[in-house]
């Protein structure tokens, strides 16, 4: 399950990236981004592409927040297959954070794309009112099957999406599963990069440049 990730590109870029036409917040850079927290998310809104920033984790009837969303799960829920036909957005981001342990050790990681270069990941939102009648705008980020890069952290990994793939997934006039599912595959390239970054990053407080920079492996791990 991906917990934590990045978006330490600046608003210029992640415009350009996935075509924004309108940002409906006051964006900033973010360098740990956890559940709970306000993270962006590109949808298409009354014809526009829209940058605005949801609740990560969608909160259902059946139990707790929804941080990742399996595919199999997604295929069988009914709740899920409404919201894939109509609640599609993307979450950009240019870096995930693992903990990689041996033994009592562990060292936090980031997984970035060469050059930490920017990509979308495949989401669903959802926007319900609270107790108090105010509209809650959550979101959640689709998994598959892991690469051979993140299978050392885990069995699923963000459903990464190629900017045709994202084109097609934010197509309002594609609403059939069939043809949205093949959308999620496994990013199966082997460019990859990993490498260790301050353990703060496991502090949802901790949002600074800091978190994004390599840390020398000798000072990385810590016994928890």
């Amino acid at each position: 399950m991906c917990r934590r990730f990045s978006l330490s590109a600046e608003l210029d870029e992640v415009r350009e990236h996935f075509g924004v036409q309108r940002v409906m917040y006051y964006y900033k850079t973010r360098y740990n981004m956890s559940p709970t927290q306000q993270v962006p998310i590109v949808l298409e809104q009354d014809g526009e592409r829209v940058l605005d920033e949801f609740r990560w984790g969608i909160i259902p009837y059946w139990g707790k927040d929804c941080v990742n969303a399996e595919l199999s799960t997604v295929r069988v829920n009914p709740t899920y297959r409404k919201m894939i036909e109509t609640r599609r957005c993307i979450i950009p981001c240019n870096g995930f954070y693992y903990w990689r342990n041996e033994g009592k050790r562990s060292c936090a990681v980031r997984v970035v794309l060469p050059g930490q270069a920017m990509f979308g990941v495949a989401g669903l939102y959802e926007v319900w009112k609270d107790t108090r009648k105010e509209p809650l705008r959550t979101c959640t980020m689709l998994t598959t099957v892991a690469n051979t890069a993140i299978r050392e952290f885990d069995s699923r990994m963000p459903a990464i999406l190629t900017a045709d793939q994202a084109n097609r997934w934010l197509d309002p006039d594609i609403q059939e599963m069939d043809r949205l599912m093949p959308l999620l595959q496994t990013y199966e390239e082997t460019d990859m990069q990993i490498y260790p970054v301050t353990p703060l990053v496991g502090n949802d407080q901790h949002d600074t440049r800091q978190c994004i920079q390599e840390m020398d492996l000798k000072l990385a791990w810590f016994k928890p």
